[in-house]
């Protein structure tokens, strides 16, 4: 096994206080591994990195324009999101055109990372799981759900939309999963290597005008562009790196220090893990392995955010700081 590189560093003034260990993949059209940085056959689980493909069936299906959805909606599907007002008001307002409610949600319910709705929450009766991060993909389980005409407990691993979710995840992987973990949101999380993942990606990234399934995946990749304040929020180094590239790359993270990109420029793939599954770590090493890839600009605003990121203590003083760590010694 090959061991874990040193992918970012935490220094507090000339003292090196901590390193993020990680492994890193990129693949091309043709599942190839291109560059890899430690382990690329690590079985990981991709947690929320994975969303566009659980909404592979969404899509093909003919459910997303059988019930009328629009790119917001598919930039929903595939969200971890702040759970701001432009995020539950457009989930609560998807359930009521399906004539669902907040109780036919099975991702439960967590206070929101926008302070705004947290007050909200707060000054309320507690969280509803339209403000869980993962309510967008549960509002297109089960809007896939109501198309198949299956049953209301669509997190089982033997429902109709898990066992869809899990044949196209294993397609675009080009790997059989050895199996799967139950995710936060309670939904079924399937294992794959690093290359696996990072093909799946790179699937994404050439997809084209050709199968249903190509397709598919194109407008879950467009959609995702196109609104990237919708996949995370304000703040979030998905949103705001998206935007730094001028919507050019599709990027999304997981829990646990995963990270996935979309390259359709280049026709590429990536997958990372951060191996102590530090969200820091993880969102300086996307920055670093996208400016590496020549796809973001190292002096942008966003990109130094999360290559120079300052760590501040309790009276606001910049105290130490995240960089690029010897694996990305160029960046």
């Amino acid at each position: 096994m090959t061991a874990p590189v040193e992918m970012a560093q935490v220094w507090r003034g000339d003292f090196l206080e901590c390193v993020h260990m990680g492994h890193a993949v990129v693949c091309n059209a043709q599942g190839e591994v291109v560059q890899a940085w430690g382990d690329p056959d690590l079985v990981v689980l991709p947690r929320s990195s994975c969303k566009m493909i659980q909404a592979l069936p969404l899509v093909e299906s003919g459910a997303a324009d059988a019930a009328g959805l629009t790119s917001e909606h598919l930039a929903l599907a595939c969200a971890s999101h702040n759970g701001a007002s432009i995020h539950v008001d457009r989930v609560r307002t998807w359930l009521d055109n399906l004539g669902l409610g907040d109780d036919d949600l099975r991702c439960g319910g967590h206070v929101p990372r926008d302070k705004e709705q947290e007050k909200c929450v707060i000054c309320g009766h507690g969280p509803d799981q339209v403000h869980n991060n993962c309510s967008g993909k549960h509002a297109g389980f089960l809007t896939l759900t109501r198309h198949l005409g299956a049953g209301p407990e669509y997190i089982e691993a033997d429902h109709p939309v898990q066992l869809a979710v899990k044949e196209a995840f294993e397609d675009v992987s080009g790997e059989d999963s050895p199996g799967f973990a139950i995710d936060g949101c309670s939904a079924p999380n399937f294992a794959t290597s690093l290359k696996g993942m990072a093909r799946a990606m790179a699937f994404y990234a050439n997809a084209g005008d050709g199968s249903v399934r190509d397709r598919a995946a194109v407008r879950l990749r467009q959609a995702m562009v196109a609104h990237p304040e919708l996949v995370a929020g304000e703040g979030r180094s998905c949103t705001e790196l998206m935007r730094a590239m001028d919507s050019k790359v599709a990027l999304k993270t997981g829990a646990e220090g995963y990270f996935a990109a979309i390259l359709p420029e280049l026709g590429l793939g990536v997958a990372l893990k951060i191996v102590d599954g530090q969200t820091r770590g993880a969102e300086c090493a996307i920055a670093s392995m996208l400016v590496e890839l020549g796809v973001l600009d190292a002096d942008h605003p966003a990109a130094q955010k999360f290559l120079n990121a300052p760590i501040t203590n309790c009276r606001g003083i910049d105290a130490a700081y995240v960089r690029p760590g010897a694996a990305f010694a160029g960046v």
